[in-house]
């Protein structure tokens, strides 16, 4: 019996790249999956019912079980509509992947409201809006008294957290995706609902923004070939986390990389320095001494120094300089 088995998942953009291998790997440990895809270009234009049908396709070749769904995420009737189909056609849904996406590279200068309108609807908001309704389902299953066991996962990015050029309005919606896991992942426990997110490296057809002319290859290509360009490295992670094997983790983000993975903390704030003398405030004149002196340390320190004895310097004083600093 594989760690999925009787699990009903629903997974947006599944019809390639990173969402295909989740769907095949899911399918292959017993997951019942929902594929959905519209079949945008890479910038999200037009529709194909192709990709998602191809999927599923393939999981039935391999004795799984799939639903092609087409419904536009980037919509808040989309995204309900998404939810409800897995829950009509399987009866139930036990995990949601939030992995569809697009890319629109563009300088800050240059970014237009639609592209922006357009990154936000399918990455932000169509992550927010899978996740309301997913949440909707379950609350009321909770509510009526089942015991609930279920588990989202969101798509992040190495972009929030080491941001290429061209990439600042993706960046941001990832960002808020990643915010979106830890804040709600303390909300949804109370109905038996954990949240995790996953930041994959892998080469799909995003990957020709970055490296013009490369090969790209969809995850079923590498059948009994190890590759650190395989869309599913990221698979058996979020295989995982989608499992009650991890009930115990919620609001965690994880990289991966090359088959690889490590946890990534969440936003660090160092100690915070308040003013010796009790007030409430510092003055403005002070803010930039103790910045560079506390957080920066890139000033010099008016402090002591020692001096070996009989050294003239140390009857005089000498406060620690540019000059008499000691290394």
């Amino acid at each position: 019996m594989g760690m999925l088995e009787g699990k009903v998942v629903l997974i947006t953009g599944a019809g390639r790249g990173i969402g295909r291998g989740h769907a095949l790997t899911l399918a292959a440990h017993g997951a019942k999956v929902i594929v959905n895809d519209l079949g945008t270009s890479l910038t999200g234009e037009g529709a194909d019912k192709g990709p998602a049908q191809e999927v599923v396709d393939l999981i039935a070749s391999r004795g799984g079980e799939a639903v092609a769904d087409v419904e536009d995420i980037s919509t808040w009737d989309g995204a309900a509509n998404a939810v409800a189909h897995a829950v009509e056609h399987f009866g139930r849904l036990d995990g949601l992947v939030n992995n569809a996406g697009i890319a629109r590279p563009s300088d800050i200068a240059d970014l237009t409201e639609a592209d922006f309108d357009a990154l936000m609807g399918v990455h932000l908001k169509g992550t927010f809006g899978c996740t309301v309704h997913a949440c909707k389902h379950w609350r009321g299953r909770a509510d009526a008294g089942e015991r609930v066991r279920a588990s989202v996962v969101n798509t992040a990015s190495d972009s929030a957290f080491f941001s290429t050029p061209s990439d600042s309005a993706y960046a941001a919606m990832k960002a808020g995706i990643q915010q979106l896991t830890m804040c709600a992942g303390r909300e949804t426990g109370a109905y038996g609902v954990r949240m995790n997110a996953v930041a994959p490296r892998a080469y799909t057809r995003m990957a020709r923004y970055l490296i013009p002319g490369f090969e790209i290859r969809e995850a079923d290509s590498y059948t009994g070939e190890e590759s650190p360009f395989d869309p599913s490295n990221a698979s058996p992670l979020v295989a995982w986390l989608l499992s009650d094997d991890s009930a115990h983790v919620t609001g965690l983000l994880f990289r991966t990389l090359g088959g690889g993975f490590a946890r990534v903390s969440g936003w660090q704030m160092e100690p915070i320095i308040f003013p010796k003398d009790g007030s409430s405030h510092f003055a403005v004149e002070e803010i930039g001494r103790v910045l560079n002196t506390e957080v920066f340390g890139c000033a010099v320190r008016d402090i002591p120094i020692d001096f070996a004895p009989g050294d003239p310097r140390a009857a005089a004083g000498t406060k620690d300089s540019a000059a008499g600093r000691r290394s």
